[in-house]
């Protein structure tokens, strides 16, 4: 099984993301950090716990930075209720992320250590590279890699959940995980890591359907019950606000990122690309993939679509686990 360490914002799909690593075979999961994103930082520590708990799994958490490095210094960039989009439906107010998932308050604790100060130990003492599942805003990973850029020998890849070419939901240009700390994405980009953006271009091709979400169901394991659940909710809120071309279908992103661990077949027109970070104006937070055929020098790895049937029967497989 293939070690990770997974860093979530836990809303929905981080929840989707953490049950499918939790119960896949193929993923050993060591530990878990939050980070202020999708909800403040009580909210996706809080939720994070819960997931592991709900799951019965013996996981660390590790609560991590309650902001982005910059962003929120200057009055003019304090953040925008972007995720506060909210839907009516039955006289009960929707979100893409509910402030706490829907299932019991969590009874275990996180760690006394902050996350970023988890990961240097961890890696120090790592004997082989590991792999670094990244879903929310890269804020932890960038505060590690500032107080030790040395550790990067001991990280195999950075998988992130993030960014958009052609797609995205924060802003005309960016999806909200770098927008949200786009200077601690840009300081992953510089780390030296190998780095695979698993963007909005991909997540959105690679849906999940109100069908699937039956299938789901008829499963009957506490994951796949409660995945389904979180997915309908996300499918309410695309329909409303972000139709997909499959009707009755959402995004998973999170999920995809771990399901690329896994099986990388899962990620389709993956290309070496060369791509910065915007900071500010109208390009805060984009992705700026250099589409010029003799670029500056390539820095990651960008996937551009994404396997929605492989996707679905991955999760189906792997929700199916447990009890």
């Amino acid at each position: 099984a293939e070690k990770i360490i997974l860093d979530v914002d836990t809303g929905s799909d981080d929840a989707v993301a953490i049950m499918t690593a939790i119960l896949s075979p193929d993923i050993q999961v060591e530990a878990i950090c939050s980070v202020a994103g999708n909800k403040d930082i009580d909210k996706t520590t809080e939720n994070t716990l819960r997931v592991v708990q709900h799951l019965g799994a013996d996981v660390p958490v590790y609560r991590g930075c309650s902001q982005p490095l910059v962003k929120f210094l200057r009055e003019d960039r304090q953040p925008k209720k972007v995720h506060g989009l909210e839907l009516v439906v039955d006289g009960k107010a929707v979100q893409m992320h509910a402030d706490t998932l829907d299932i019991p308050e969590a009874k275990i604790h996180e760690q006394e250590t902050p996350a970023p100060v988890f990961y240097l130990n961890y890696l120090h003492q790592a004997e082989e590279p590991i792999t670094l599942v990244a879903v929310g805003p890269l804020t932890n990973l960038a505060v590690a890699l500032m107080l030790d850029p040395m550790v990067v020998e001991k990280v195999k890849r950075i998988v992130v959940m993030g960014g958009g070419y052609k797609v995205t939901n924060a802003t005309s240009t960016a999806e909200f995980n770098i927008w949200y700390d786009p200077e601690a994405a840009q300081r992953v980009l510089d780390s030296g890591a190998e780095v695979v953006f698993v963007p909005l271009d991909a997540t959105h091709r690679a849906c999940v359907s109100k069908s699937d979400c039956a299938r789901f169901r008829e499963i009957g394991t506490k994951a796949s019950v409660f995945a389904a659940e979180l997915i309908e909710q996300r499918i309410l809120m695309h329909n409303a606000f972000q139709p997909l071309d499959i009707p009755d279908a959402a995004a998973v992103h999170d999920a995809l990122a771990v399901c690329y661990v896994i099986n990388e077949s899962v990620l389709k027109d993956v290309r070496y690309v060369h791509c910065a970070i915007g900071f500010r104006g109208l390009g805060e937070g984009q992705t700026v993939v250099d589409p010029r055929h003799v670029t500056a020098e390539k820095n990651c790895w960008f996937a551009f679509d994404g396997d929605r049937e492989k996707f679905v029967a991955m999760l189906n497989e792997i929700l199916a686990l447990g009890e």
